[in-house]
């Protein structure tokens, strides 16, 4: 592999950096609201199916009246 400049190297960089495409404040708000949303909806899932496997298992084994 050909070792490359550093100065070049950061020259480099900033020309790719430059060609990045960033989200604007909105899009950003939008996404970080619905992946809240998302970690919500998991967790309320999660819950529900513990709860569930929880009651299963104890009726099964018999404990827990």
């Amino acid at each position: 592999m050909a070792k490359t400049n550093p100065f070049k190297f950061i020259q480099e960089v900033r020309a790719e950096t430059s060609k990045v495409t960033w989200p604007t404040r909105k899009e950003t708000a939008i996404t970080t609201v619905m992946v809240f949303i998302m970690v919500v909806i998991a967790a309320i899932f999660f819950l529900v199916a513990d709860q569930l496997m929880g009651f299963g298992i104890g009726y099964l084994l018999g404990v827990g009246g």
